[in-house]
C-alpha cells in the first residue's frame, strides 16, 4: 500500500487473516511493527493494489476482527477498493480512535479534493450542492441546497466525492459542491 507494508518471512501452514487460505506469510502493518498473516493473493492485493472482485468479500469479516492490525489492514483495503459495498461496510465499521489514526497514517494521500470555492475537502465532511444535479440511473434530481453529510473521497480522482442523497450513494463532482 504505497510503502504502508513490508513483507516478512513466509511461514507455511499459517492461515490468512482475511480469507482463511493456507500458506500465509507475515506482513507488517506500518507505521507500527504489528504483523498480519496474509495468503499470497491477499498480500499481493495489499502491496500492489486490487480491483473489486468476489475474493475481497472476505473483508466483510476481517474488518470486525479483534486483532487491531487485521482490522487496520482491512480498513485500508476497503478504502482502496472504493466499491459501493466496500464504502457501505466502511460506513458501519467501528475502529477506535487509535485504530483509525493508525489506519489513516498508512494511507497514501494521492490527491487533494477541493470544492467549488477552492476549500479543501476531507473524509467525513458535510457539503452542500450548489446546482440541481440529475442522478443517472436513480431517477431523481439532487436539488440545489441539499446537504450531503459524511462524504467519502475518491482516492484516485480529485474531482469526485461520494455521499448519500435520498438514501442513494452517489458520485458527485467537486465543482458542484461547497463545504458546509
Amino acid at each position: 500500500m504505497g510503502g504502508a507494508t513490508k513483507r516478512k518471512g513466509q511461514a507455511m501452514g499459517e492461515t490468512c487473516a482475511f480469507c482463511g487460505a493456507g500458506g500465509a506469510g507475515a506482513v507488517t502493518v506500518l507505521p507500527k511493527d504489528d504483523q498480519v498473516m496474509l495468503c499470497p493473493v491477499c498480500r499481493d492485493g495489499v502491496e500492489q493494489g486490487a480491483e473489486d472482485a468476489p475474493h475481497w468479500q472476505c473483508l466483510n469479516e476481517a474488518i470486525w476482527s479483534e486483532d487491531a492490525a487485521t482490522k487496520v489492514l482491512a480498513f485500508r483495503m476497503l478504502r482502496r477498493l472504493g466499491a459501493p459495498w466496500a464504502n457501505d461496510l466502511l460506513d458501519i465499521a467501528y475502529l477506535t480512535d487509535e485504530e483509525r489514526g493508525w489506519a489513516e497514517a498508512g494511507l497514501v494521500a494521492a490527491v487533494v479534493h477541493r470544492d467549488a470555492n477552492g476549500a479543501e475537502l476531507a473524509q467525513g465532511d458535510t457539503v452542500v450542492l450548489i446546482k440541481d444535479l440529475p442522478v443517472k440511473g436513480a431517477g431523481f434530481t439532487a436539488k440545489r441546497g441539499t446537504a450531503v453529510r459524511g462524504i467519502s473521497l475518491v482516492p484516485d480522482n480529485p474531482e469526485h466525492i461520494e455521499g448519500r442523497v435520498e438514501g442513494q450513494r452517489i458520485v458527485i463532482l467537486t465543482k458542484f459542491v461547497k463545504k458546509g
